[in-house]
């Protein structure tokens, strides 16, 4: 097992990762800005470097700065998180290379599946389901035959990327040409690869993804599915598990093809499989997240299991011990909320001084956050407070149980979307299970 984990973020998954090293009897090393220097995982963990200013540019993303804070803290692993360097297989590369283990999977299994393009080619070859779709997108006359080979509405993709950047929803011919420039435009400057591609568009597809962990000796499980169509410009806000949309016949058929991919791939580490499911409830691949998800703690709340602790065990080496379970058996129902800082109108960014903090708790509750009373929320890094996370029986108590966590959360100072959450648990499509990905931009009214 690691001596000490250096953890290459920040916020609530930094402070989640931290409290996974200190459970395994880890010691951990936080980095991070010069306006975090007061942030909660550096005042816990056991030593702190300061690795630039505030830009993530310089800091966060800054590859030099984090290895060499490594290699002057003694730290042997890297724990990447999510979003900056979690999914940068040159970071990773630079890591092995430098003696230190990144947490997440080799630089080879990550291109093959971090690479939208490369991972629709992986999908088809071992059955998993696929829209139709292109290979990467050479010109805008490429772009548009490739479209009318497919057939309008399709929608056009960063091969390098996620988080709705580099994403373009085209309808006929003549928006073609001006969404690719937009398209790849973005993808270099979200993910420093121009490279984009299209597939069919679904108009009210329901997004659902699922969860996977696999270790260096050949082991490798399925943990379920997640419900993530509840999103806001292909955010998601709300998640939950299992999945209303989904039969245990379903679940089982899928999770063998997944099995086998991930095995067959030699992918060893946490990853998340997301897949649209049409109006028909039929499933394809949409792509692979090659490292823990925001929305882990749903997985982690109806298995019981400790997923980031599972990722660092699979670094290590270590063998997991899980039941080889076929589909998985959930115990109860769990929903996550996303509470941001934000407008609750416009939905910008609402940075400033949290002068109040009040998180909710009692039964099956869970809070993961970074913040507090105090602290100062910077503008220059991602607007997430907090995820409200709760757990019950049945998906009809989890609901009330959640609404109940939100009546309590007090945040002062600055303004939430806490009342967004609120409106979409209230919505009768919401309460059926019958939502879909543009059931927010209905619920809430404007551009979701």
């Amino acid at each position: 097992m690691f001596k000490k984990i250096l953890i290459a973020n920040r916020g609530e998954i930094a402070l989640r990762i931290l409290r996974a090293c200190k459970e395994l009897g880890i010691k951990t090393v936080a980095v991070h800005s010069d306006v975090d220097t007061r942030a909660l995982h550096v005042r816990f963990a056991d030593e702190a470097v300061c690795i630039g200013p505030a830009s993530a540019t310089r800091s966060y993303l800054n590859i030099p700065a984090i290895i060499s804070a490594a290699e002057i803290t003694g730290a042997d692993a890297v724990h990447p998180g999510y979003g900056f360097l979690s999914e940068n297989a040159e970071f990773a590369r630079l890591c092995a290379k430098c003696k230190v283990t990144f947490i997440g999977p080799t630089p080879e299994a990550m291109r093959a599946w971090g690479d939208k393009v490369t991972a629709r080619e992986n999908a088809k070859k071992f059955g998993l389901p696929l829209l139709p779709g292109s290979p990467v997108l050479e010109s805008p006359e490429h772009a548009l035959a490739e479209a009318k080979r497919i057939g309008f509405p399709i929608i056009m993709k960063a091969s390098g990327g996620g988080g709705g950047r580099g994403m373009r929803i085209v309808r006929t011919e003549a928006e073609v040409a001006p969404s690719f420039a937009q398209a790849k435009r973005e993808a270099e400057v979200g993910f420093k690869n121009p490279d984009v591609y299209m597939e069919k568009f679904v108009e009210r597809p329901k997004h659902i993804e699922f969860q996977v962990i696999a270790d260096q000796h050949g082991g490798v499980w399925t943990l379920g599915e997640r419900e993530c169509s509840l999103q806001r410009r292909h955010q998601k806000v709300i998640e939950e598990a299992p999945s209303p949309a989904m039969t245990s016949d379903k679940r089982q058929e899928i999770a063998e093809v997944i099995r086998r991919a991930v095995r067959e791939t030699g992918y060893t580490s946490l990853g998340t499989l997301e897949f649209i499911m049409d109006e028909d409830g039929s499933l394809y691949f949409l792509e692979m997240n090659t490292r823990v998800q925001v929305e882990h703690p749903v997985t982690e709340l109806v298995t019981g299991l400790d997923l980031v602790a599972m990722q660092i065990r699979a670094a290590a080496g270590e063998k997991l011990e899980l039941p080889d379970t076929r589909p998985w058996s959930f115990r109860g129902h769990a929903i996550e909320c996303r509470v941001n800082a934000e407008d609750p109108k416009t939905f910008a960014p609402w940075p400033g001084l949290i002068t109040e903090y009040f998180p909710p708790g009692g039964a099956g509750v869970r809070v993961d956050s970074g913040v507090y009373g105090g602290w100062t929320v910077p503008k220059d890094y991602d607007s997430l407070l907090a995820k409200v996370i709760v757990h019950a029986p049945t998906r009809a108590e989890a609901i009330v149980r959640m609404r109940r966590a939100l009546d309590e959360f007090i945040v002062g100072g600055i303004r939430t979307n806490i009342e967004m959450h609120k409106k979409l648990l209230d919505d009768d499509e919401v309460l059926e299970g019958k939502m879909s990905t543009r059931t927010v931009e209905r619920v809430i009214g404007g551009k979701a």
